[in-house]
């Protein structure tokens, strides 16, 4: 067989991992990515800044305080404790929470662009035809902006499917719960099964290359269309 069952489990966990992250972001990031790309207020520096920390944070460094925070003596693992959820530490859940910090900029700053591209005509446009603030950003804004989210969302799976110092320093490595195929990797080349790191390996860097293939082919057919 050329992946073993615990390696298909893996590949599985990823994968679903990587689906549930881009979800969440596409619901938290957009309209984070729409006040960034419309206020003028003081904070946009900040909560840009903010946004952006993950790409320049070491992972270790943004796991070690999400596991202070989310443990049991933190302020989000008291309140989930208090509900009765228990921790979120080395749990598929607390993945997700990790993720969705670490893959934040991923999201929101090509969605931001996009937004910042479609400037104010349109918008203007849809307001002297009396369509609500609500209406202009569903109608006019959301398709305007559509490659942005298509380049977001590529970005924000792949980035997530390659994930490796938060997912270990928040989840572990429990098998079938927090061992995604990242750590499954590093567990093959401690015990020297070069081979089967090898496969492994391989196949992340397949899909890899075929994501940032697809999105540099996809990205000139929209400047043209």
């Amino acid at each position: 067989m050329l992946l073993s069952e615990t390696d298909l489990q893996s590949i599985w966990l990823t994968l679903r991992l990587a689906g549930v992250v881009t979800l969440i972001l596409f619901i938290v990031g957009t309209p984070v990515a729409w006040w960034l790309a419309r206020t003028r207020s003081r904070l946009k520096g900040p909560v840009g800044a903010v946004v952006a920390l993950p790409l320049v944070l070491p992972p270790s460094v943004l796991g070690f305080y999400l596991l202070v925070t989310m443990g049991p003596n933190g302020p989000v693992g008291q309140l989930t404790q208090a509900l009765g959820l228990g921790v979120l530490p080395f749990t598929f859940w607390g993945l997700v929470v990790a993720s969705v910090f670490y893959s934040l900029p991923f999201m929101v700053q090509p969605v931001q662009n996009a937004f910042e591209a479609i400037g104010n005509r349109p918008l203007e446009v849809a307001a002297t035809l009396r369509a609500s603030p609500l209406d202009t950003f569903f109608t006019v804004a959301l398709p305007l902006a559509a490659p942005g989210f298509v380049t977001a969302g590529i970005l924000t799976f792949a980035h997530t499917v390659g994930e490796f110092g938060v997912v270990l320093m928040i989840g572990g490595n429990i098998p079938g719960v927090t061992r995604v195929a990242s750590v499954q990797i590093y567990d093959h080349v401690e015990a020297m099964e070069y081979g089967d790191a090898h496969r492994l390996a391989a196949i992340m860097l397949i899909f890899s290359f075929l994501v940032l293939l697809a999105l540099y082919l996809w990205r000139p057919n929209q400047k043209n269309t």
